[in-house]
């Protein structure tokens, strides 16, 4: 058995769960036209978010703040933060998500890496 997946974003939403067979993290790309949004407020329960903005421009609402996001932003939002993510009026916007356990991480790469 490899100890590797690899997968693909085709554009627009890409979830890597399934394609990765992922059992720690949700993963997904995300590309939203100009003057798109997620069409809904969201939290979580347990999973902390993770955006790192790939291309493009928006804004993210949290708890009623706006942020504005750039390329080569990343944001975090605790589970309870809610969270709507909109693409600038004039150019798309394209993101990796990264859902993970709040509190789930035991060690960092310099403390968990094997080497050799």
């Amino acid at each position: 058995m490899k100890n590797y997946e690899i997968g693909h974003s085709n554009g627009g939403r890409t979830e890597f769960h399934n394609q990765l067979g992922l059992t720690g993290a949700e993963v997904s790309i995300n590309t939203l036209s100009a003057g798109a949004s997620v069409p809904f407020i969201h939290s979580h329960k347990e999973n902390e978010e993770i955006y790192i903005i790939m291309d493009g421009s928006g804004i993210v609402i949290v708890d009623g703040e706006k942020i504005a996001l750039t390329k080569g932003d990343v944001l975090r939002v605790s589970p309870n933060g809610k969270r709507q993510i909109f693409a600038s009026e004039n150019e798309s916007i394209t993101y990796a998500c990264i859902q993970v356990q709040a509190n789930s991480l035991k060690e960092f790469t310099e403390n968990d890496a094997i080497i050799g």
